[in-house]
């Protein structure tokens, strides 16, 4: 300032900015009271790190939910703050309050709000049906305001400084049964500093103004958003689940509770899967693949046997020894064969019979017999084979006695 031409003295400036301050307006705040069953605040809190099944340390977090007038509290710790996280943690509090408050204040947290705003936030699809489910509005803090959620923020605080640093946890399962006993033992039998009550003394009379849980409990499913790749199966999860191959390429919701998986096109329901219990399982409707699949997979061995039996015995037989067959796999020779009945069954039959008179139960010899017509020739002469007991390459003791000498067997 003195190169600038100032003469006066540091105290002068010092004397100035504090009549500057003094008449700057107040930081004026209000605090919010709540009336018996009207709302809950929630919040997420850092907990301790513990070993993972995975056998690898991982920080863990504290869910808490606290109804604002009473302050009685739930509190579980979880590994993660997913979107199936939150809601399986909503319903575990209302069960374990067993009501429901009016309203939920929440901060903008992805796993519920999607857009933030001040006026109009966007709130998840599947947190939205969890509202409507248990009948609660969703009130989300305008951003960067937490003090409007300020309950539930203390009382994360004072889990961290009561809670956490006297206790030793073995697990995650240790852990949230030592914090539920802390919550009925020590923090809800605490004479609160704002209210002067205890906690669960004041829930008591707040019970019966909360909610009613439904009558039936909702499934909390989780909504995402997947594309129909082109083997007709979207992907989950690390698991794959079919859908109707008219739609390969297009963009799907995905709707996922604890035990189906639903998928939809917009709004308009497809179909419904039981949901894959391990990495990499396949959930497949036929229905949902392209004709020529279909086929494909419907043309097993049990459909070339009853196909076979349709034409006659000796088809039948044909069929059985060809999917019988102890070194190759026949099963497309054996489709091949029921495929030659455009040429009629009749003249299918009499060609297999021909094939077995000759011991030759192959698809090309019964294509070459109906290619001739050679159905059509009489049997008599041909010493009919009635079993086939051994493999196409194994060689009887009499024929290799009656090889010449110095063959190579």
């Amino acid at each position: 300032m003195r190169e600038h031409g100032f003469s006066g003295s540091y105290s002068a400036v010092v004397r100035m900015l504090g009549q500057l301050r003094a008449e700057q307006p107040k930081d004026v705040t209000v605090r919010l009271d709540f009336a018996p069953g009207d709302a809950a605040q929630v919040d997420f809190g850092a907990g301790p790190i513990l070993d993972h099944p995975d056998g690898k340390p991982r920080r863990t977090w504290a869910f808490v939910m606290t109804l604002c007038y009473s302050r009685h509290q739930y509190v579980e710790f979880v590994w993660d703050q997913s979107s199936a996280t939150w809601l399986g943690c909503h319903r575990r509090a209302f069960e374990w309050f067993q009501c429901v408050p009016a309203r939920l204040i929440i901060d903008n947290a992805k796993c519920a709000i999607i857009k933030a705003c001040r006026f109009d936030p966007l709130v998840q699809r599947a947190y939205a049906e969890c509202a409507e489910a248990f009948s609660f509005k969703i009130e989300a803090c305008p951003p960067r305001d937490p003090q409007k959620k300020g309950i539930v923020e203390s009382g994360v605080k004072y889990l961290k400084g009561n809670f956490l640093p006297t206790r030793v946890f073995r697990h995650l399962l240790d852990l949230n049964t030592q914090a539920k006993g802390w919550v009925m033992n020590e923090a809800g039998r605490r004479k609160h500093g704002t209210t002067h009550e205890q906690p669960l003394v004041l829930f008591e009379a707040e019970r019966a103004l909360l909610q009613a849980l439904p009558d039936v409990m909702p499934d909390l499913g989780t909504w995402h958003r997947v594309v129909l790749h082109r083997d007709c199966h979207v992907q989950f999860d690390k698991a794959l689940y079919s859908a109707p191959f008219g739609l390969v390429g297009h963009t799907l919701w995905l709707r996922a509770t604890d035990t189906v998986v639903a998928l939809y096109e917009d709004y308009r329901h497809l179909c419904t899967h039981v949901r894959a219990q391990r990495a990499g399982q396949r959930q497949t409707v036929r229905d949902h693949l392209p004709p020529q699949a279909k086929a494909f997979f419907e043309h097993d061995r049990q459909w070339c046997a009853t196909q076979a039996r349709a034409i006659g015995p000796r088809c039948a037989e044909l069929v059985d020894r060809l999917l019988a067959d102890r070194v190759s796999e026949r099963l497309r020779a054996a489709q091949g064969v029921i495929g030659l009945k455009r040429h009629g069954p009749e003249r299918l039959e009499a060609a297999c019979a021909r094939a077995l008179a000759h011991d030759s139960p192959h698809y090309r010899t019964v294509k070459g017999i109906l290619a001739t017509g050679a159905e059509a020739l009489p049997l008599e002469g041909i010493q009919t084979s009635q079993t086939y007991s051994r493999a196409r390459f194994a060689r009887t003791a009499a024929d290799l006695f009656s090889a010449k000498p110095g063959t190579l067997h």
